[in-house]
């Protein structure tokens, strides 16, 4: 004859275990939302390829360090800078450092 409270032990760990299945599919549920909106906005999920007319900037070396310099030598550095994109490339804010 079975105790009480061993019953009880089983319903607990039988709730446990539904809780943790509901949580699984929960959070599978989660991932799955996030990967159908994911691949809608990024257009991969049948819609037509549409190329966005943006400007892409490609800059060779982004920063340059001088060597030793005597004070008041007047010195330069060339940066090449391109457009790969297929809008104009607006260069604004420009620091040095």
């Amino acid at each position: 004859m079975e105790l009480p409270w061993t019953e009880l032990l089983k319903t607990h760990r039988r709730l446990i275990f539904m809780r943790i299945v509901y949580m699984k599919k929960k959070a599978l549920f989660v991932f799955a939302l996030a990967c159908f909106t994911l691949s809608f906005q990024t257009g991969s999920f049948g819609t037509e390829n549409k190329t966005l007319n943006l400007p892409s900037v490609f800059v060779t070396e982004s920063r340059f360090k001088f060597g030793p310099v005597l004070e008041g030598t007047e010195i330069t550095h060339d940066f090449i800078v391109q457009n790969k994109g297929t809008a104009p490339l607006k260069i604004e804010k420009v620091r040095t450092g």
